[in-house]
């Protein structure tokens, strides 16, 4: 099961980057370019949809197999975890409406004959920045879900307590991350974020986790609810 998780885990953080990779082209300030942009790479833009898709599918998947591998650690933790990531989701698969429909709009013949140019191109840039609100907002919610699975895997018996300072670092960096005003340092901080998840997800797949102390734990965790 742990290796399951961390395949889904991997193949988010994959998909991860479709994500980020058209923020280059999206001018907040500037709906002409923002809606050029957009037609001159659809493609790019329908691989960013792609890779929300997907990334709110195996991110589903993880949530719900670390709610059953993390039950043992502290139940009512793991199900607050789980409640957080699959709100996180929901926000990303609702804003990726507004994430495609710029791309129906501008190539939209009865929009076209609807609206003027520069009104379709502002409500694309518009469509856009809802879009981003949604993703910020789901931030908010994974940034406490890394700090719960990290307190987990450090208050677990079958996983190394490095993981989960890994993961709580990961929280904390997207928390930094919400509340930076300098684009300067997005990069830096997502890396860090990164990396700690990544070293889970790594963990995950590769190790799995120590099957006798889980069962141990899950035991224990049992005999308490008796």
């Amino acid at each position: 099961m742990a290796r399951i998780a961390g395949i889904f885990y991997a193949l988010d953080s994959a998909f991860g980057p479709c994500l980020y990779a058209v923020r280059r082209f999206v001018g907040l300030r500037d709906p002409a370019a923002t809606a050029a942009n957009v037609l001159a790479h659809a493609g790019l833009f329908k691989a960013g949809l792609v890779g929300n898709l997907i990334g709110v599918g195996t991110y589903i998947a993880v949530t719900a197999l670390f709610y059953v591998i993390f039950k043992p650690v502290n139940r009512s933790v793991s199900l607050l975890a789980a409640f957080l990531s699959l709100a996180g989701c929901i926000l990303i698969a609702v804003g990726t409406v507004f994430y495609i429909s710029p791309l129906m709009m501008l190539g939209g013949v009865h929009v076209a004959g609807a609206f003027t140019a520069a009104q379709v191109q502002t409500m694309a840039l518009t469509s856009f920045r809802l879009y981003g609100q949604f993703f910020t907002l789901s931030l908010v919610f994974f940034e406490f879900y890394c700090l719960l699975i990290g307190y987990m895997v450090l208050k677990s018996d079958f996983m190394p307590r490095i993981l989960g300072a890994g993961m709580m670092l990961a929280g904390l960096s997207w928390l930094v991350y919400l509340s930076l005003a300098s684009l300067h340092f997005v990069v830096p901080v997502i890396l860090i974020g990164g990396i700690g998840e990544l070293l889970l997800a790594g963990w995950m797949l590769v190790k799995g986790v120590d099957s006798e102390r889980w069962n141990e734990q899950a035991a224990s965790a049992a005999s308490r609810l008796l």
